[in-house]
């Protein structure tokens, strides 16, 4: 998931993340076991986590199969989600992530184009 980003995108970028630079982000990532998809949204989702956000963020995996108490206490309905804890406002991603811009949208690191 090697993407290169566009000038475009480096400038959005900038622009909607002028004020969180210094940031943490919390994430949790719900996933079901090491299915393929599972695997490429972690993937996916790293990649990303360590070209925008380096040294700022926090990543938990939760297994589904391990933890299926958390589908309902976190209103979990499709795997894999992404949940944007901080900073707020909590965001929801569902899918393998491999679709960097909308990542980057829904991590509120680019500003959403019509």
């Amino acid at each position: 998931m090697a993407h290169k980003k566009s000038r475009s995108t480096q400038g959005r970028l900038e622009s909607a993340g002028a004020g969180r630079a210094t940031g943490r982000y919390m994430l949790k990532l719900y996933v079901t076991g090491a299915t393929e998809r599972s695997l490429r949204a972690i993937a996916n989702l790293k990649a990303v986590c360590e070209q925008y956000l380096k040294g700022r963020y926090h990543l938990e995996v939760v297994d589904i199969y391990r933890r299926p108490e958390l589908l309902s206490r976190d209103q979990i309905v499709a795997v894999p989600t992404l949940v944007k804890q901080l900073p707020v406002p909590v965001r929801l991603l569902v899918g393998d992530l491999s679709r960097t811009e909308q990542v980057l949208q829904g991590l509120g690191l680019v500003a959403h184009t019509s």
